[in-house]
């Protein structure tokens, strides 16, 4: 079923250049749409396909408008309008109520009249599930979770015991939720395994990628608070704590204890190491490591390869004094350079 162009402009705050009651079906790529779906262009690296393209309508921004061969909806953040449209043609999979014949549910789990409990599912003892949850096949949740209304598990998830998730989140197929935190306290050559009495607590709105872990805390809670997305691989230590609407990429670890702050961009592959403080408002890029709190907004960046660690430490100490450093060369080479001179007019 359709939506005609007029009515996602109305919907979606955007302004109209072309037929009201053209219908959309689908989206597509500016360079592979049909006359059904609707593209953007938001990068600028796409803008030589607009001419060329045969979607039905394309979103950008007004100073792109009039090179669009077909119709178009203008709005200052196009990605983003997309992603709303998107969404609105692609809408989840509605919950279809009742639990699988094959599921199997301890005596004292409660689950909510609306939710769908996927094969072969396993719930422990005490579990809580809301609205319109949906546990997929294969999933376990251990005794005394709690499960959000309209959250959706894929297949294979398993969420440990006293895991809290709120509502609306999202956790993608094999991604695990409260295992044990890495806590060992060396024993003459050896290693003493200790408890992770904490558990996660995780705020709504959140999205977990497929095969990502975040362990349950040592003492106290792993944090995850509300809209923070996590892509696929991603690694999450016991006792850390995301700040809201956070977001990290496919291949990045935060170790044990570290606070990262709100609205905060980790690229893919960046590490951070333990029991460091990352104010708001920061981005790491790519393949960065941290070693250090930040307490400033603003994008970072930073790796080096792994070298013997009295050696590593030096070169850390002179890297940090580059700047110093090439302030004394340039200065030298001017007094070099003025000595010339007189030598000249000598």
């Amino acid at each position: 079923m359709g939506v005609t162009l007029g009515e996602l402009a109305a919907k979606f705050g955007c302004e109209l250049h072309g037929a009201a009651d053209q219908v959309i079906t689908r989206v597509g790529t500016l360079s592979g749409a049909g006359p059904d779906a609707i593209t953007f262009l938001a990068n600028p690296a796409y803008r030589m396909q607009l001419a060329g393209t045969r979607a039905a309508a394309v979103i950008l921004e007004e100073r792109n408008r009039s090179d669009c061969p077909v119709a178009s909806l203008v709005h200052p953040r196009p990605y983003l309008i997309y992603a709303r449209i998107a969404s609105s043609l692609y809408p989840p999979p509605v919950p279809r109520p009742g639990v699988h014949v094959t599921a199997v549910l301890a005596s004292g789990a409660r689950v909510a009249p609306t939710a769908e409990i996927g094969a072969h599912v396993v719930i422990g003892e005490g579990v809580t599930i809301g609205a319109g949850a949906v546990i997929g096949a294969g999933s376990v949740l251990g005794d005394g979770v709690s499960i959000g209304a309209s959250t959706r598990l894929g297949p294979r998830v398993v969420v440990f015991e006293r895991v809290r998730i709120g509502a609306r989140c999202i956790l993608h197929s094999g991604s695990i939720v409260g295992a044990d935190g890495f806590g060992f306290a060396p024993d003459a050559g050896t290693w003493q395994k200790i408890p992770q009495v904490g558990s996660v607590v995780v705020g709504d709105d959140v999205e977990i990628g497929a095969n990502t872990t975040i362990d349950r805390g040592a003492i106290e809670d792993t944090i995850i608070e509300e809209g923070v997305k996590l892509d696929n691989l991603v690694q999450i230590a016991h006792n850390v704590r995301l700040g809201a609407h956070t977001v990290i990429a496919a291949m990045a670890g935060v170790a044990g204890s570290t606070k990262v702050g709100e609205r905060c961009m980790i690229a893919g592959g960046v590490i951070i190491m333990n029991s460091l403080n990352i104010c708001d408002d920061v981005m790491f890029t790519f393949g960065s490591v941290v070693t250090k709190s930040v307490d400033e907004p603003g994008k970072y960046s930073g790796q080096l390869p792994a070298e013997l660690s009295s050696r590593w430490q030096k070169n850390v100490a002179r890297f940090r004094q580059l700047d110093s450093l090439a302030d004394r060369v340039s200065a030298a080479e001017r007094a070099v350079a003025q000595l010339q001179d007189q030598k000249k007019n000598d």
